[in-house]
């Protein structure tokens, strides 16, 4: 399997974080990891690097629940900039949120792939990384 270049985590929640670089990194599927600990950070990342392909993950795990702008926040000013993109950019959602109205509000955005009830596993993780 091919390992992915770049994966982007926007979540504030340290110790996710922290389990989930370590097994992203033991993975040894994704070459970079980039953590933004709230989505104002990460769009303001996205939006300054527009056209510089090689700067911009291929896949993003983003939380719902975080300071400053939320993930809901942060979807909604995604899909505004999504055309000028210019890359695809894969987005999962990663919550800790089990109400089905968030994972349907989720699932139904077209940019969100699918949504992960937290933690991620290996097996979730290759499972994303096939899918690209």
């Amino acid at each position: 399997m091919t390992a992915i270049k770049q994966l982007t985590l926007v979540d504030d929640d340290e110790v996710f974080v922290f389990l989930t670089t370590k097994m992203i990194e033991k993975s040894k599927l994704i070459d970079l990891i980039k953590i933004f600990e709230n989505g104002l950070d990460a769009l303001v990342f996205l939006k300054e690097n527009l056209n510089n392909v090689d700067a911009l993950p291929d896949i993003i795990l983003l939380d719902l629940s975080m300071p400053i702008m939320d993930g809901w926040q942060f979807l909604e000013e995604y899909v505004k900039i999504n055309p000028v993109i210019g890359k695809k950019i894969v987005i999962y959602i990663c919550s800790s949120s089990i109400s089905p109205d968030d994972i349907s509000r989720a699932t139904a955005i077209n940019e969100v792939s699918d949504f992960i009830i937290k933690p991620m596993t290996k097996d979730k993780l290759v499972e994303m990384i096939k899918n690209l």
